[in-house]
């Protein structure tokens, strides 16, 4: 049976880090602040936003959740938005994606602003992350993939990984990480012919396509690492990932659990990106005032 890596021991060095950076800002009368832009409530938005208000009361940050109706008009959407932008007491700003197809992502994503954007979600962070920028904000979740991994001294050289998703979320951004550390990663996604037989051949497979429980044991080789990124509900309504984790467990050698795994490290780096966000904004107005 494989090793259950859990994210709790990688997502409290990060916090411990954070903390220290937000009470030296607080010391000098400045409060970080993220605000959660959800449209509806989905669950999944809905467990992501219990985390990350659970971490923000853990370091110090100030949260504000702007909650809009699942019908908002494209417009109404991008006035709240630019509300935020505007607001200098808001340092960053997390939009839950995706968000209802009504609402055209490749016009609203211009409409964030960069130096807010504390997940990836406007296209000057979308450049500098391929450009391996580390001035920009990289989406939380693959950063959290990738802290994982090193936390947990899996070798990223040379690895051939296996990305189940191709969203710009998670799927595609996780490649693009893994390949700036040299692993050869392959993507899958809907059209992929044999996802499970693409899967096979990966040292490590992560799972981010949404579909509970769609990783079986035969997607699995012997030894592989796995990492979860799924947030579902079962049929039951519990709580599960993409992998079938207690039969691909017996085959893994290493493999994250939902929950406990990716989620918990997604919420700390969410809270390092608003920390940085904030130094960011703050040495630019000191900077104008001089």
């Amino acid at each position: 049976m494989g090793e259950v890596i859990y994210g709790k021991p990688v997502a409290d060095k990060i916090t411990e880090t954070v903390k220290k950076d937000v009470e030296e800002l607080k010391n000098r009368g400045i409060v970080p602040k993220l605000a959660i832009v959800r449209v509806g409530a989905k669950p999944d938005d809905l467990a992501y936003e219990r985390g990350a208000l659970k971490r923000c009361e853990k370091v110090g940050i100030e949260p504000q959740v702007v909650e809009l109706p699942e019908d908002i008009s494209q417009d109404d959407f991008i006035k709240e938005l630019h509300k935020l932008n505007d607001d200098e007491m808001v340092h960053g700003i997390l939009v839950f994606r995706p968000l209802p197809k009504h609402l055209d992502e490749s016009v609203i994503k211009y409409e964030i602003a960069p130096e807010k954007d504390v997940d990836c979600f406007s296209p000057v962070n979308e450049g500098k992350l391929y450009e391996g920028d580390d001035s920009g904000f990289s989406p939380c979740t693959p950063v959290a993939v990738m802290e994982i991994l090193k936390h947990y001294d899996v070798k990223l050289k040379g690895a051939d990984v296996t990305v189940i998703g191709a969203s710009n979320v998670v799927g595609k951004p996780v490649a693009l990480l893994l390949l700036n550390e040299a692993a050869t990663p392959t993507i899958c996604h809907i059209d992929t012919k044999d996802t499970a037989k693409a899967s096979r051949n990966a040292d490590i497979l992560v799972a981010a396509c949404g579909v509970p429980r769609l990783v079986k044991e035969n997607f699995v080789k012997d030894s592989a690492v796995v990492i979860d990124v799924g947030i579902n509900l079962d049929e039951n309504g519990k709580l599960c990932g993409d992998v079938d984790f207690d039969n691909v467990k017996e085959k893994a050698s290493k493999i994250t659990p939902v929950p406990k795994g990716v989620g918990s490290v997604t919420t700390s780096i969410l809270a390092r990106h608003v920390v940085k966000a904030c130094k960011m904004q703050t040495e630019k107005l000191a900077e104008a005032l001089v």
